[in-house]
C-alpha cells in the first residue's frame, strides 16, 4: 500500500502534514506528491493498492483508521471526479500524480522524452516546433514564444540567457507555484530545451519571496540534475546548461520582465523603457529570453508529443491548453486545465459551481488584480486571448476571481487605483500620479460629484495610452469594466452622461 498526500502549499495549509504524520504513525508508506489542483477537496488522500488509486476528500488524522479499516468511504478514482474528468492536462499532467522529488518517477511518466528529442532536432528543429505548435506566453501578453526565441537565436552575442518569471504576484493566481511544487523538473526540462534552441548556457529561475516551498523543492531539484547530468554537460551532450534559483525581495512590478531583470541584476526593480527588447539586450545587455513558468514547462510536452498535437487544442490563434485558476467566492475552487474556447459562463457555473454563499453571480474578473470585469451578460464569451480582448478584457495569468451579488463595484474600482499606487515602482507619471489622482477621483464620485466620471475616464484614457508598462497600462482595465457595466454604483454617473 502507497499512500499519497500532498506536499503542495495550499494542501499544507489545510493540514496535510498533520495528515501524513498520522499515516507515518500508522505504519504505512507516505509519498508526498503535488495537488492534483481540486482545492475544495484538500487534502487529497491518495490510497494505491493493485496499481489503483482511490481517492478520499478534506481528510483530516481523525479520519486515518476509518479509511485504513475501509471505514470511511472513497471518492472513487480522481481521473472521474467530474471537476478533475473534464480537464485535458498536457502541463500538469504529472502534477499530483508523482513525487515531484523522484526523477525516476518522473522518466517514467514521459519526462526527458521531450529533451531527448530536442537534442536530436537541434536548434533549428526546436525553433520550428515551438513556432508551429501556436504557443503564447502565459505570462499574461500571450506573445508567440517560438517568435521571442527565434529572435534571441539569431541575435550575436558572446552569451545568452533563459530567465524564468517566477514571480506569480496576481491575485487568484496558483499555477506556477503548483507546478514548481508538484512537476518541477517539467520547468527544468523546458529551460535546457530553450537554452539548446537559443543557444544559451545559463539560465534563472526568479521566484517571488511569498513561495518558501517552491523555492526549497527549485532549490532540491537543480541539485537532483546537476547530479544527474540534465544541468551540466546535458545528458552527457556537447550542450551545456545550468540553473541558479534567485528569490526576489516582494515588490509586484517585479513581474514585469524589465524590472525582474534590473532586480535580478542587483538593481532597483524599475521598469526598462522598451526598445530595447530584453530579447536583444536583456540579462546584463545580453539577448534574454523571459518566459514564466508555465510555458517553460509547456515546452516539454510539446517537444514530447509533437507541434501538430499540441496546436491540435484551442480555439483560432489561442492554441493548446490554459491552466485556469478559479478562486474567490465560488463552490469549487482550484486549478482546470482545459483547451481554450470553454465559455466563461461554464467555467464559473458549471465547473466551479457557482458562489460558494449561494447568492447569484455579480462579476468575475479575469487577469488578476488589474483584469477587467465580467457580467454575467458577458459570460458567453469564449475563454481565449482575442474573445476577451473583443470585450475589453484580457486572460493575462488565466486568473479567475469569482464575486457574489454583495460585492461593492466602485470599491472594487478604487482598490485597483490603490493597488497601482501602491505597487508603482515610480518610472513614469500615468501610473505613479495617475493612480493616486485616480483614487482621489473615485472619491470625489463617491461624494456625488457627477463631473468627476468623465474625468475618470479621460484619467484612465492617459494611463492607458502613456504608462511604461502593464501595471499602469492595464489599471484603467478593472476601472473601466466596473463603471461601464455598473454604472449604477457609481453615484452621478447617469447626471454625467444626460
Amino acid at each position: 500500500m502507497k499512500v499519497y498526500v500532498p506536499r503542495d502549499a495550499a494542501a499544507r495549509a489545510l493540514g496535510a502534514d498533520a495528515v501524513a504524520d498520522a499515516f507515518a504513525k500508522a505504519g504505512v508508506r507516505v509519498i508526498r506528491n503535488g495537488s492534483r489542483g481540486m482545492v475544495w477537496l484538500e487534502p487529497l488522500v491518495e490510497i494505491e493498492e493493485g496499481g489503483a488509486r482511490r481517492a478520499y476528500g478534506s481528510v483530516t488524522p481523525a479520519d486515518v483508521a476509518g479509511i485504513l479499516s475501509g471505514e470511511v468511504q472513497s471518492l472513487g478514482p480522481v481521473e472521474d471526479i467530474p471537476f478533475f474528468a473534464r480537464q485535458t492536462r498536457l502541463t500538469f499532467a504529472r502534477c499530483g500524480l508523482i513525487d515531484p522529488l523522484d526523477l525516476a518517477e518522473y522518466e517514467a511518466h514521459g519526462g526527458l522524452a521531450g529533451l531527448r528529442r530536442a537534442l536530436e532536432l537541434g536548434s533549428e528543429g526546436i525553433l520550428a516546433e515551438v513556432k508551429d505548435s501556436g504557443l503564447r506566453g502565459r505570462g499574461g501578453a500571450g506573445f508567440p514564444t517560438g517568435i521571442k526565441w527565434e529572435t534571441v537565436a539569431r541575435a550575436q552575442a558572446d552569451r545568452k540567457y533563459i530567465v524564468c518569471n517566477a514571480d506569480e504576484g496576481d491575485s487568484g493566481t496558483f499555477a506556477d507555484r503548483m507546478l514548481m511544487e508538484g512537476d518541477p523538473f517539467s520547468l527544468i526540462e523546458g529551460m535546457v530545451i530553450a537554452g539548446i534552441a537559443v543557444g544559451a548556457t545559463k539560465g534563472f529561475v526568479y521566484i517571488r519571496s511569498e513561495y518558501p516551498d517552491a523555492i526549497e523543492v527549485m532549490y532540491r531539484v537543480v541539485e537532483i540534475s546537476r547530479k544527474n547530468k540534465i544541468l551540466g554537460h546535458v545528458l552527457h551532450s556537447e550542450h551545456e546548461f545550468d540553473i541558479e534559483i534567485r528569490v526576489g525581495a516582494g515588490a509586484y512590478v517585479c513581474g514585469e520582465e524589465t524590472s525582474l531583470l534590473n532586480s535580478l541584476e542587483g538593481k532597483r526593480g524599475v521598469v526598462r523603457a522598451k526598445p530595447p527588447l530584453p530579447a536583444l539586450e536583456g540579462f546584463m545587455g545580453r539577448p534574454t529570453v523571459v518566459n514564466n513558468v508555465i510555458s517553460l514547462g509547456t515546452i516539454p510536452v510539446i517537444l514530447e508529443k509533437g507541434a501538430a498535437h499540441y496546436a491540435g487544442f484551442g480555439l483560432g490563434r489561442s492554441k493548446g491548453t490554459m491552466p485556469i485558476q478559479i478562486a474567490g467566492n465560488v463552490a469549487r475552487g482550484g486549478l482546470f486545465e482545459t483547451a481554450f474556447g470553454m465559455p466563461l459562463g461554464a467555467l464559473v457555473n458549471e465547473i466551479a459551481g457557482g458562489t460558494a454563499t449561494g447568492r447569484p453571480v455579480k462579476a468575475v474578473q479575469v487577469g488578476g488584480p488589474l483584469g477587467a470585469y465580467f457580467a454575467p451578460e458577458k459570460f458567453d464569451t469564449p475563454f481565449a486571448y482575442e474573445e476577451f480582448d473583443g470585450q475589453g478584457g484580457l486572460i493575462g495569468h488565466a486568473g479567475v476571481v469569482v464575486f457574489d451579488e454583495s460585492a461593492d463595484m466602485r470599491a472594487m474600482a478604487r482598490f485597483a487605483m490603490e493597488f497601482c499606487a501602491v505597487e508603482s515602482c515610480g518610472k513614469c507619471t500615468p501610473c505613479r500620479i495617475g493612480a493616486v489622482r485616480g483614487v482621489e477621483t473615485i472619491d470625489r464620485i463617491a461624494a456625488g460629484d457627477a463631473s468627476a466620471v468623465p474625468l475618470l475616464v479621460d484619467l484612465c484614457e492617459t494611463m492607458k495610452h502613456g504608462s511604461l508598462c502593464a501595471l499602469g497600462g492595464f489599471t484603467p482595465y478593472p476601472v473601466m469594466s466596473a463603471l461601464t457595466q455598473f454604472p449604477e454604483e457609481f453615484a452621478g454617473h447617469r447626471e454625467a452622461a444626460e
